[in-house]
This record gives C-alpha cells, structure tokens and sequence, in this order.
C-alpha cells in the first residue's frame, strides 16, 4: 500500500507532457569574437662591424686534364682559304671576298663564322675610310667614269668619213650622286655631211636610302637629221634600284617633264611629259659586261623612245672594246622624216 501511495504521488508531481512539448525554448545567444592585432615593436639593434680579411679561394688544379685541354687550339682560318682571302682583300676586290666567304663556308664550315667577321672587318673598315675620304674632297675630286672614242675612214668607190665620241661621267657622294655625259656623232660622205648628233645631260641624285633616291634631270640635243635644231627636257621624279647585287643592278625611274623642241621647220613646241627610264648593267664573265638603257618621253605632240643596247669586252688594263646599237624612235616627226633611226657603233673605251 505504501509503495502504491508513494508510486501516485510521483506520477502527478512529473509535468504534463503536452505542456512540455509547448513551452518554447529560450533564443541562443550568439557570441561575436574581436579580432585583435597585436603590434609588436621591432627591436633596436646596435649594428655590428665585422673586420676580417676576405677569404681565400685556392685555384683550381687540374693536373692532366688541364694541360691536355690547354693544348688543343681553337678554330682558325685554313691557310689555303687565309691566303685567298687576303690576297682579294689586298686587290680591294669585294666581289671576289664574297664569292670567297660564300664557298667557304661551305667547304669549311668550322671556319666559317671566322670568314665571315674578317671579310665583315674588311668592309666595315674601307667603308668608314671612303666615307672620311669622301667628307674632306673637292667638287673636282672623286670623278669616275669613261671615255668612248670610235671611227672610221672610207676611200676609193666610196669616200666615208665617220667620227663618235662619249664621255659620261659619275660622282657618288654619301648623299649625293651627279652625272654628267656628252656625245656627238659626225658623219660625212662624199663631201655631204649626212649625220650630226650632239647631246649634253646633267642628273645630280638624292639618296634616301640604299636604293631609293630623287633625281633631276636635265638635257639638251641636237640632231638635224631627225628633223630638230635643239631641244630641251627637264624633268623631275623618284628612281629606285630593283636589283642591286655584285654583277647585276637595274635601276627605274619615273617623274613628270617638260620638253621644249625647235624644228627644222622654223616651228617651236613645248608640253608637259611623263619620263622613265631603265638602266640595267649585268657581268657576264669576268671582263664582259652587258649594258641596257632606254628612256621615253610621253607628251601631246610628239613621243620619243631612246634605247641602247651594248656589250663591252676587257681588252688590257682599263681599255675596253664596246659595241652598241642605238634605236631612236619619234612619234610625230616632221614631214620628210622616218619615225625610227638606228645607228651601230664600235669603239675603244676608257675607264677610270
């Protein structure tokens, strides 16, 4: 009974269940942690003079090894390939040193860095010495060029007498370039004069670069027999060297004109033009040089096409034999006149 009377008691001092599960638990409190940075002060430290003598490295020994790797040479120039180089650089014959560093490298290809920085020395070297050379001479110094005098005498059934002469002139400065040429042809048969041809030009050219460059030119002509006293073109314009290597350069240039020509009519005509012209110089075989050059003037009234074609043959130090065909077409000749004259030459050249 008492176990019973004291089991009651217990149950109904525990709390309703239902009431239990309604009551609400209280809201967590959510703690929030400073972050807190801590500067530490740098310690003062006195600084410290360390007087010592620097250490001493004992060389490095070795032995055999050192003495057989100190004898084995470095890379040098064959003496067989030394003695050709040196001897085209002591002619001051640029293409024979590149024909030279060209098979050399390839016979050689050991040596051929070393080919190449003395040939590159060589050229470096002459180039400053011109170009001093050229700062401190005269207008009437460093003048290159040629001298072209033919002939030829006819008697007996027919009395033919025939005379040409050119002279054509270069100056190349570090800027600038002139050119000067003069011709004339004469010819006389049975006391009749039966060609006179005279022409004086003047072209100085301004480097831009080692191809491009701006010209001006200037010239006068006289030839009767194609139907003028005198004419007279000028002309302006750019020129540009497409090809330009050892044995091969072609140079073209194009620019307005104007023309002005006295004819044999007593009428006189002037215009604008348009000029161009080709010159192109190509070594065959050592001492045979082929030589092309053609220029036109395309104007209103009368067009006029010059070309001569030549090839030239070494004879014995600076003498040359040169033969050379001229064409040279009009396109309004005066009446009486063919619109194409040719001429073929064959002379002696000097070259200086």
């Amino acid at each position: 009974m008492l176990t019973t009377l004291l089991g009651t008691i217990g149950l109904a001092a525990l709390p309703d269940p239902a009431l239990a599960q309604a009551t609400p638990r209280p809201p967590r409190v959510r703690r929030v942690r400073r972050a807190t940075t801590l500067t530490r002060p740098e310690p003062e430290v006195d600084p410290v003079l360390i007087d010592a003598a620097p250490p001493t490295v004992p060389e490095a020994v070795l032995g055999d090894v050192g003495v057989t790797l100190g004898k084995i040479p470095g890379p040098e120039i064959p003496p067989e390939i030394r003695a050709m180089l040196e001897a085209a650089i002591q002619a001051n014959d640029e293409s024979g040193v590149d024909t030279l560093v060209k098979y050399a490298r390839n016979g050689d290809p050991g040596s051929r860095d070393l080919v190449l920085r003395r040939a590159t020395e060589w050229k470096d070297a002459r180039s400053r010495a011109r170009n001093e050379r050229v700062r401190q001479a005269s207008a009437f110094q460093l003048w290159s060029g040629r001298v072209e005098a033919g002939g030829f005498i006819s008697t007996g059934n027919s009395d033919v007498t025939g005379l040409t002469g050119v002279a054509d002139l270069t100056r190349e400065g570090l800027r600038w370039r002139h050119r000067v040429m003069a011709q004339a042809d004469f010819q006389r048969t049975a006391g009749v004069t039966s060609r006179e041809r005279y022409v004086a030009a003047y072209q100085p050219n301004y480097k831009i670069n080692d191809r491009g460059y701006i010209y001006g030119n200037g010239q006068y002509e006289s030839d009767r027999f194609l139907g003028y006293f005198s004419r007279y073109s000028a002309s302006v314009g750019a020129g540009y060297s497409v090809i330009r290597r050892n044995g091969l350069t072609l140079d073209l240039e194009v620019g307005p004109a104007f023309r002005q020509t006295d004819y044999t009519d007593r009428t006189m005509q002037g215009s604008l033009a348009a000029r161009g012209s080709v010159e192109l110089n190509w070594t065959l075989l050592s001492g045979l040089v082929v030589t092309q050059s053609a220029s036109g003037y395309w104007e209103r009234y009368n067009s006029t096409v010059r070309s001569v074609s030549a090839i030239e043959a070494k004879l014995l130090g600076p003498l040359s034999a040169r033969l050379s065909y001229t064409l040279q077409y009009e396109s309004e000749p005066p009446d009486g006149r063919v619109t194409t004259d040719t001429t073929s030459r064959a002379a002696l050249v000097y070259t200086f």
